[in-house]
């Protein structure tokens, strides 16, 4: 398939769709739009300047058993991939493989980014492949409750192994072509898992801002969010996080004074949120625009934490605190609405709940559903707060965002620290014993918290904490602007991976003058 530009709408990276309010979904479509747009500037760019050829993608589609673990059933469903072969060099080249997440893949994911750099430099095949019950790669009648059972990340790996041998075959491969895997978010797990438990296929993985620890509730994200906010190279402040607090204790005691008709007229809301259900939806909403913020600094979506500060921060004429810091927060809800040119806040729960138990398979609805199955069955990944160290509002909480389980999928609440439990025994949770895995994380990233960081894992990882980064800004292709610590980031997971190449290329010769 020809790169073409009429097929840049779509985008580079697959973002987490981790459990959350409307808003910090939208934001997360966002910056993956302006992703794509910015490697489609990059491609072109190097294109017209004669640095890269114009690139032939080939898409393909693998027949993958829906239950590898059954040797009854043969069902199957269609597996989409991408193969870019422009820097390869066989018939011993290494292979790069960018796993896909909670998301569609596309062509972009073998066209650009930083794994894509380091296969030019290594004369690498490059290989994207679609997770299963995303994207294209589902059937008909994928997300009805009962065929869901078969979405799961142990599935998810199997069909890993099921491509590999099939790239294999298709391109006479053998142990001479060293195979490295990438991912970033839940992909980066994949990736490290990947690794782990197929160490005989892959050589070696870079999982980058990868959540390897399941965690039910994960009050920790929102408490890394206020952490964030109060770190000053990023442009937060101790007064920043005790603005975002008092705005939210006034808006809370606002509902719960009886004036929710002038709370939705403030901030702009399509609905009155006169039921609980409601008011629950506006603040998990109103939370997520710092969540989104913070997750993505720097990207240029929506503002960076040094922007959403000044308003949190900026004096009015009214002196009594709380109405200023609700000012404030209203304010920063209309700067939301102006830039994502949304006519007002939807805090409709029966919306959301109707929209997730909807299994149609058209465009709007492919992610959720079935990202709150795994939350539901595997993960957890809740963000709750009801920890005092939370800055948002404490009627978020872990029962609120269980409730779904038994609603959506007839799965209990009770059964939910088990299944979580499972994933850790299974995969090792944040000390997973494993070898040439790399581990990227950056300091201002909530999701640091479930992966591994050196100084809280017991094991010798690999693994490189960039101080001032957010989620998955690694895996970017470089950018002028790019921070110091994020250029010297790159540089060393290039060594990494340089390094992994090189000890199999020496394995392999001593093998074979053994």
């Amino acid at each position: 398939m020809l790169f073409s530009p009429a097929r840049c709408l779509i985008l580079l990276l697959l973002l987490s769709f981790i459990h959350a309010g409307r808003i910090l979904s939208k934001i997360k479509e966002r910056v993956r739009n302006l992703q794509l747009q910015k490697a489609k500037l990059h491609l072109l760019t190097r294109v017209a300047s004669g640095r890269q050829p114009l690139q032939h993608v080939r898409e393909g589609r693998i027949h993958q058993q829906l239950d590898h673990f059954s040797r009854q059933d043969v069902s199957s469903f269609p597996q989409r991939f991408f193969v870019n072969e422009v820097y390869w060099q066989p018939p011993d080249g290494p292979v790069f493989l960018f796993i896909g997440g909670e998301g569609p893949i596309f062509d972009f994911d073998v066209l650009a980014g930083h794994h894509v750099e380091m296969a030019e430099e290594h004369g690498a095949l490059l290989l994207a492949l679609e997770h299963r019950f995303y994207g294209d790669s589902i059937n008909p009648d994928g997300l009805k409750t009962e065929n869901l059972a078969d979405l799961s990340s142990q599935q998810a790996l199997a069909d890993l192994a099921v491509f590999h041998q099939y790239i294999s075959q298709s391109f006479n491969l053998s142990h001479r072509n060293t195979w490295i895997s990438f991912g970033g978010s839940y992909s980066g797990a994949l990736s490290a898992w990947f690794r782990g438990k197929f160490p005989h296929l892959v050589y070696g993985a870079v999982a980058s801002s990868a959540p390897v620890k399941a965690k039910l509730d994960f009050s920790a994200y929102s408490n890394a969010v206020g952490l964030s906010l109060m770190n000053e190279a990023v442009g937060g402040s101790e007064k920043c996080l005790a603005g975002v607090r008092e705005a939210f204790a006034a808006v809370e005691a606002a509902l719960m004074g009886g004036n929710a008709s002038q709370v939705a007229e403030d901030f702009g809301c399509c609905q009155i949120p006169k039921d609980l259900d409601d008011q629950i939806e506006l603040m998990q909403n109103l939370a997520d625009i710092f969540m989104g913020t913070v997750q993505y600094n720097e990207e240029g979506v929506l503002m960076s934490i040094n922007d959403i500060c000044a308003v949190m921060t900026n004096k009015s004429e009214t002196h009594v605190v709380e109405v200023e810091a609700y000012n404030r927060l209203v304010k920063l809800a209309q700067v939301y609405r102006s830039t994502s040119e949304e006519p007002c806040l939807d805090v409709s729960h029966e919306t959301t709940v109707k929209d997730l138990m909807d299994t149609s398979l058209h465009s709007g609805r492919r992610t959720e559903r079935q990202w709150t199955y795994q939350t539901c069955t595997e993960f957890g990944f809740y963000q709750t707060c009801e920890d005092t160290t939370c800055p948002f509002s404490g009627m978020v909480t872990l029962q609120v965002h269980t409730e779904v389980c038994p609603m959506l999928f007839g799965i209990s609440q009770h059964s939910l620290p088990g299944r979580i439990a499972f994933t850790n025994t299974y995969y090792g949770g944040d000390n997973p014993r494993t070898n040439r895995v790399l581990y990227v994380n950056g300091g201002i990233d909530p999701w640091k918290e479930l992966s591994v960081v050196k100084d809280r894992t017991e094991d010798e990882a690999e693994t490189i904490f960039i101080e001032d980064t957010a989620h998955c800004a690694d895996m970017m292709s470089r950018r002028v602007t790019d921070r110091c610590s994020l250029k010297k980031a790159r540089k060393d997971i290039e060594k990494h991976v340089a390094s992994w190449l090189k000890m199999a290329a020496q394995e392999k010769t001593e093998k074979r003058t053994v």
